[in-house]
C-alpha cells in the first residue's frame, strides 16, 4: 500500500477529523487512534445502542470511520500520559488532530513541542475557523460552516430558500483537505527533511469549493441566486421528473441540446433559434416545462437508455438502494466488506482513490477502546511489560 511506510497518531473525534484519517488508513498507513479512558473518541458512543444502526456496541458512525485502525488508550492531561504519547511521536510520521484552537497547546502536544521530540513530524489540526484571524475561538459544526462558507445560499430555490447539502460536506471537506495537506507536507519532507504544521479552516474549504462561482461573483458583483437543481448558463439542465422517479439532463453546449432536441421529440425545441444558447436560457422556464411534461409519459429506465444512445449526458436521481446497487459502483469496489470481532460482516462505501500499483485492499475490523495499547506502546516504543503494569497502575494509561 502506499503510505504503509506511514504512522499516524490519531487524535481525532466526531467526523471531519475521523474521515481524514481513514482516508490515509485506506491508502495503508498504520493509523492508532490514541483515545481517552474509560469512554473513548466521542463517536464510539454515537447510535452505539441503536438496533438498526450498530453491530456488537459500535454505531455507524464509529465502524465506518474508524476501519483499519488500532486504538491505544492514553490520559493526555497527565504528564505521564504525555511522556508516553511523546514516545511514540518518536516513531511516528504524522499527529492528526481536530480539537478546538489551543488544545494541543494546552496539552502540550502542538507542533512547536513536538517538534522538539522528533523534526520530522507532521502535525495536522482541522478546526472550524483556521488557527488565525479574529474567529478561531468560535465553534462550529457542519451546517454552521455550510451555511456561512457560502453554498447553502444557492442549494436552495426561491421557493424553498437556502438549504444545506444532503451530505455533511462542512466536515468530509475538512477532512480530505487535512489528508490532502498532510500528504503535501510528508511529500515537502522527503526534500527537506523536516516536518511541518498543517492548518485547515472548515471554512476555508467551503470558501474554496465554491471554486469558478467565486470568481464570478468576484469579477462581476452579481450575488447567485438559490436555483435549485438548474443551471445558471445551460439549458435544459435540470432534474425532471419521470413516469416513476426523477431523470437529470445535463446539455452543455449547443452540440448537445441539437442531439437532445432531435431525440426527445418535442417539436417546440426544434425551433432554429434554440440552436444557440442565449435564447435557450431566455426560455429556460418554457423549456424545463416541455421537458417536464415530455419525461412524465415514461419511466426513468426508459428515458435513459434512449438519451444514452444519443449520448446526452442524464442519470437516474438514485435513492441509497439505487446508488450502492449500481453495477459501475461495484465494479469500482465502492461497496466492500468488514468483518467485525464477532466475526460478522458490514458492508459500507470503499476507497474512491485507486492506485495501479497497490494491492487489494483488505479491510480490518474498527477497534476495541484500547485495544491494541501492549503491542502499540511494547512494539513501537518498545516498553517492557513491567512499564506498561506501572503505566496502567498510574492511570496513564489504559
Amino acid at each position: 500500500m502506499a503510505l504503509e511506510h506511514i504512522t499516524v497518531l490519531d487524535l481525532t473525534h466526531m467526523l471531519s477529523g475521523p474521515y481524514g484519517t481513514m482516508m490515509l488508513a485506506d491508502l495503508g498507513a498504520r493509523t492508532i487512534k490514541v483515545e481517552p479512558l474509560e469512554k473513548g473518541e466521542g463517536t464510539r458512543r454515537l447510535l452505539e445502542n441503536d438496533p438498526e444502526y450498530s453491530r456488537h456496541g459500535m454505531g455507524a458512525y464509529f465502524l465506518t470511520l474508524n476501519r483499519n485502525k488500532e486504538s491505544v488508550c492514553i490520559d493526555l492531561k497527565s504528564e505521564d500520559g504525555r511522556a508516553v504519547f511523546h514516545d511514540l511521536v518518536r516513531h511516528a510520521d504524522v499527529v492528526y488532530d481536530n480539537f478546538a484552537v489551543g488544545v494541543t497547546r494546552r496539552l502540550g502536544i502542538d507542533h512547536a513541542t513536538l517538534a522538539k521530540v522528533n523534526p520530522r513530524i507532521v502535525t495536522c489540526s482541522v478546526t472550524g475557523f483556521g488557527e488565525t484571524g479574529p474567529q478561531t475561538q468560535r465553534p462550529a459544526f457542519d451546517q454552521v460552516v455550510q451555511a456561512m462558507g457560502g453554498g447553502m445560499s444557492i442549494t436552495g430555490s426561491p421557493e424553498t430558500g437556502p438549504m444545506r447539502s444532503g451530505i455533511p460536506i462542512g466536515d468530509l471537506g475538512g477532512g480530505l483537505f487535512g489528508s490532502m495537506g498532510v500528504l503535501a507536507a510528508l511529500a515537502e519532507r522527503e526534500r527537506t527533511g523536516v516536518g511541518q504544521h498543517v492548518d485547515v479552516s472548515m471554512l476555508d474549504a467551503q470558501i474554496s469549493l465554491l471554486n469558478y462561482m467565486a470568481t464570478m461573483y468576484l469579477m462581476s458583483g452579481n450575488i447567485p441566486q438559490g436555483i435549485g437543481n438548474g443551471h445558471f448558463v445551460h439549458v435544459p439542465y435540470n432534474s425532471y421528473p419521470t413516469a416513476d422517479g426523477h431523470i437529470i439532463v445535463a446539455c452543455i453546449g449547443d452540440e448537445f441540446f441539437t442531439r437532445f432536441a432531435d431525440c426527445i421529440g418535442i417539436p417546440e425545441l426544434l425551433d432554429p433559434a434554440f440552436r444557440s444558447q442565449p435564447v435557450r436560457y431566455a426560455a429556460k422556464a418554457r423549456i424545463d416545462a416541455l421537458v417536464s411534461e415530455k419525461m412524465k409519459t415514461r419511466s426513468t429506465a426508459s428515458w435513459q437508455a434512449q438519451l444514452q444512445e444519443a449520448r446526452i449526458p442524464c442519470g437516474p436521481v438514485n435513492n441509497f438502494r439505487q446508488a450502492l446497487d449500481d453495477s459501475q459502483v461495484r465494479a469500482r469496489d465502492m461497496v466492500v466488506d468488514v468483518q467485525l470481532h464477532s466475526g460478522e460482516t458490514v458492508q459500507m462505501p470503499g476507497n474512491p482513490i485507486k492506485l495501479s500499483a497497490a494491492r487489494p485492499r483488505r479491510y480490518t475490523h474498527p477497534p476495541q477502546l484500547g485495544e491494541h495499547t501492549d503491542d502499540v506502546l511494547g512494539g513501537l516504543a518498545g516498553y517492557s511489560e513491567e512499564q506498561l503494569a506501572h503505566l496502567k497502575a498510574l492511570g496513564a494509561i489504559a
